[in-house]
């Protein structure tokens, strides 16, 4: 009997997961994230700042589906084209999650040039249709 349990729980949740993946929820028309700072073109010092904005929408944690919300994904030295928008956004050094619903965050980043953008990311982090993205900014740190 437990190992029904489990294997069920397990089917559930696998389930879930197959359900999120391939499923863009809609953005509300007029949605924008975009970087309240940096300044596009700022040299800085480590640790960096972001401070992240958002228009239009609301702010929930991975995992809590709520209309017209989501979560930040910061993007550094990543284009989004090459990104598949379809399916969850992987979390790697370059796609940073704040599936907490965080609105912030202070990083270290290596000296030299980096791209930053923003793409928010449903209960699921999976980006939505169309994507709500900041506008790349591009920052020297020294």
């Amino acid at each position: 009997m437990k190992h029904l349990i489990k294997t069920t729980a397990l089917g559930i949740l696998l389930a879930g997961t197959v359900m999120a993946e391939g499923h863009r929820v809609a953005a509300p028309e007029g949605a924008r994230a975009y970087i309240v700072s940096p300044a596009d073109g700022a040299t800085v010092s480590n640790p960096v700042t972001i401070v992240f904005g958002l228009e239009g929408m609301g702010i929930a944690p991975a995992g809590t589906e709520v209309e017209n919300t989501g979560h930040h994904h910061l993007l550094i030295n990543t284009d989004p084209s090459t990104l598949d928008l379809e399916y969850s956004l992987p979390a790697t050094d370059q796609i940073v999650h704040f599936g907490g619903g965080q609105t912030q965050v202070t990083k270290e980043l290596p000296a030299g040039t980096h791209t930053l953008q923003l793409l928010l990311g449903d209960w699921s982090h999976v980006p939505h249709d169309p994507p709500v993205m900041s506008d790349t900014i591009t920052i020297t740190v020294n």
